[in-house]
């Protein structure tokens, strides 16, 4: 028998499917590829990371992940930076007009379900936060499991 998800998996899904498509059209703006675009955002997100875990973050080979920083620093999108502490470890650095293009691409959509959020009343919030907290652990899982 197969699978067959109920409505809120579904409603899940579809959020999944919008923001994969947001990352499409994010993309195709910057003249990145989706992958590209994932590795700047993560890196705004969670600041400078070492190839080896932007690869990882990625589902990436490591040799892959040195092949698109490569591409991103020559595009002035990225720096390679020592790491402060280790010296056998360079960091991907951010740079701030990637930062800032970053920003204006994502900050439209961002900003709209920002306002959905924020409509919420304060005890659908709780619920609705502590759902997503649990789906996105499911996910993870899911995801460490693959």
């Amino acid at each position: 028998m197969p699978f067959e998800p109920d409505d809120v998996t579904r409603a899940l899904q579809a959020f999944s499917d919008a923001s994969r498509e947001l990352l499409a059209r994010v993309a195709r703006a910057q003249q990145l590829g989706t992958t590209d675009v994932t590795a700047l955002y993560l890196l705004e997100g969670h600041g400078p990371l070492g190839v080896a875990e932007l690869a990882e973050r990625l589902g990436i080979r490591t040799a892959s992940a040195t092949v698109l920083v490569d591409r991103l620093a020559a595009a002035g999108h990225v720096r390679r930076e020592p790491h402060a502490t280790d010296r056998r470890r360079t960091l991907v650095v951010l740079q701030e007009q990637a930062r800032v293009a970053n920003g204006a691409a994502w900050e439209p959509s961002l900003a709209l379900l920002d306002a959905v959020s924020r409509s919420l009343p304060a005890g659908e919030r709780t619920v609705v936060l502590a759902f997503l907290q649990r789906a996105t652990a499911a996910l993870s899982q899911g995801a460490r499991d693959a």
